[in-house]
Order: structure tokens, then sequence, then C-alpha cells
């Protein structure tokens, strides 16, 4: 048995889905990783997008709708210089946002092949 979600995991989950809805992040999932000990987090979010320009557009609105309806910042984030991959870490929920062919490159779903996954 994995780790109890809590509520606020689940809101802030929400939030970040709608965030990446509004700027149309394409292929979106969420990895459940709450059942997988050697986790470090609970939730990964993936999505992708073809341009860097998305990738950043993307990015910040995830951190724009944290900051506003949660009150939250982002605890670390990677990747904004080349856009490629940017990397948003919320503690129980990391975010990753990819450019379309370093997704299909670094395939992350399959390295949780044993997480649950949410296709949105």
């Amino acid at each position: 048995m994995g780790r109890e979600i809590d509520a606020d995991t689940k809101i802030k989950l929400k939030v970040i889905i709608e965030a990446i809805e509004e700027k149309q992040g394409s292929n979106l999932i969420s990895l459940d990783l709450s059942d997988i000990e050697s986790a470090v987090t609970d939730y990964f979010v993936i999505t992708n997008a073809d341009s860097t320009t998305q990738v950043v557009a993307i990015a910040h609105e995830i951190e724009k709708a944290t900051s506003k309806i949660l009150k939250e910042k982002v605890w670390k984030k990677e990747g904004y210089e080349n856009s490629q991959w940017v990397l948003l870490d919320y503690g129980s929920i990391v975010v990753h946002v990819f450019q379309t062919p370093y997704r299909e490159f670094y395939k992350l779903e399959e390295l949780w092949a044993d997480a649950k996954i949410k296709k949105y």
C-alpha cells in the first residue's frame, strides 16, 4: 500500500492540469507514483508542445495559476534556458513540459511503467 494522497495535492493537481489545458499542452497525462516506494513525489504530470514558445507559455501558465489560485510558488524550476524540457517541482507534484521530440526521446512514462496513468 502506498502513500495516502492528501486533499491539497489533489487540488494542486487539478489546478496544474487546468493550466496545461488552458495553453493546449499535448498528450497530457498524470502518473500516480504514490504506490511506488522509491518515488520521491506523489505525481508526475507530463505534457508536450511543438515549440519552445509553447513550452514556456505552458510552464508560465502553471506557475501563474498555482501562485494566484493556491498562493503557492514552485519549489524548484529548471529548463527555461533552452525550453526543451521545463521541470517544475511542487513537492508532491513534479511537472514535465517537453518539446515533443524530447518527450519521445526520454519516454518518462516507460521509466515509471508501474505507475497508474491518467490521460486527459
